[in-house]
């Protein structure tokens, strides 16, 4: 199964681009969309970002409500009518559109994080915060009480 798994910070080049991680341009290229899909994710803080599983998910979501509904309407606007896609050179170079990284918070550095079938983009500020608060409620899932720290 491709997956996008790990965290890797990069920085831009002078250009304002940034090089997709090796390991995320691999699973991309078995996905077969030649670009990326880059959404605000829901809590505003990040971008959610990744090929036609991505998109498929999102169709999926969709598919379950009233075309005609404010919930569809609501769900449309926030999934397609908010996204991006977003051109990924044949080096892995991408160019983030100027509203989602004021969105995210993002400057010259950037903090990709593998999500299984999506990857989110951070800036190393908010997903420092969010990471251990992350890592926190998950002990808190899988074992219904924090662990205790070393």
């Amino acid at each position: 199964m491709q997956a996008f798994v790990s965290t890797f910070e990069m920085r831009t080049d002078a250009k304002g681009r940034v090089s997709i991680p090796k390991a995320f341009r691999q699973v991309l290229q078995a996905d077969g969309f030649e670009g990326l899909y880059c959404i605000p994710s829901p809590d505003g803080q990040a971008i959610d970002a990744g090929g036609t599983k991505l998109f498929s998910m999102l169709e999926a979501k969709l598919a379950g409500l009233d075309p005609t509904s404010f919930d569809y309407d609501l769900l449309a606007t926030a999934f397609f009518g908010e996204s991006e896609i977003v051109s990924v050179e044949k080096e892995g170079r991408m160019s983030l559109p100027p509203r989602l990284k004021a969105l995210a918070g993002i400057d010259e550095t950037l903090v990709f994080v593998g999500k299984g079938f999506k990857f989110q983009i951070w800036s190393p500020e908010r997903y420092a915060g969010y990471r251990q608060q992350a890592v926190d409620q998950a002990r808190t899932v899988l074992w219904g009480q924090r662990a205790a720290t070393a």
